[in-house]
């Protein structure tokens, strides 16, 4: 990342959406908007915008969120495509999660083209279960979303047919303009020493990208 694209502030929202949506995001918010500007301004061709959030505490939800409806002001015909980390009961480390989470939702649902819905709960089982680490940190988790990134943009980065752009994936994936919620499977999930004893077949990646067990939200 580059070091002049940080921006920093001197408190956080202290889990409280309407902090991070209205008063120290509010005050933030302009100064990010000048680095969405700037790099905005050294494309040929912007197609839309990738944001990851959660959605449980102040600052990811509630400055998040309000961002999200300042670059859909100024950048109205681009494609606003959203990675959310949705709270879960089993994993939660604050009590007001689901209010943080609803008030989100409800941006999201205006403002967003494409969200990906993933959930800290969903990624512990996956790699407890699956990929067999005993403690996963949060690096584990950070590396299944980069993987699932990386999936969902594969088909922008190199040559194919089908959601060859983010407006494509939207085309093909959502029926109405407001049920944009996706839910993330992902294969092959293997355990790190199962790898090269794995036959992989198109139909055996099909049945595990559907099970159960391979999706990120629980």
């Amino acid at each position: 990342f580059r070091p002049d694209n940080f921006v920093f502030g001197q408190s956080g929202a202290g889990n409280n959406w309407a902090k991070g949506h209205y008063t120290e995001g509010a005050e933030l918010v302009d100064q990010v908007l000048d680095v969405v500007r700037r790099e905005a301004e050294g494309c040929d061709c912007l197609q839309g915008f990738q944001i990851t959030h959660s959605l449980g505490g102040g600052t990811g939800a509630g400055m998040g969120t309000l961002l999200i409806s300042k670059i859909r002001e100024e950048f109205p015909d681009r494609m606003m495509a959203t990675f959310s980390v949705v709270p879960s009961p089993k994993v939660s480390d604050t009590v007001v999660e689901p209010y943080n989470a609803t008030l989100s939702v409800h941006q999201l649902v205006e403002n967003s083209d494409e969200t990906f819905c993933i959930d800290n709960e969903a990624l512990y089982d996956i790699c407890m279960r699956t990929l067999k680490l005993s403690n996963p940190s949060y690096g584990d988790l950070n590396h299944l979303v980069s993987a699932v990134m990386s999936g969902v943009t594969v088909s922008l980065r190199f040559p194919g047919q089908l959601n060859s752009d983010l407006r494509k994936l939207a085309v093909n994936m959502v029926p109405f303009p407001r049920l944009h919620f996706f839910m993330v499977g992902f294969a092959p999930l293997t355990s790190r020493g199962a790898h090269s004893f794995r036959a992989v077949s198109v139909p055996d990646l099909t049945q595990q990208m559907f099970d159960p067990k391979n999706m990120m939200a629980a």
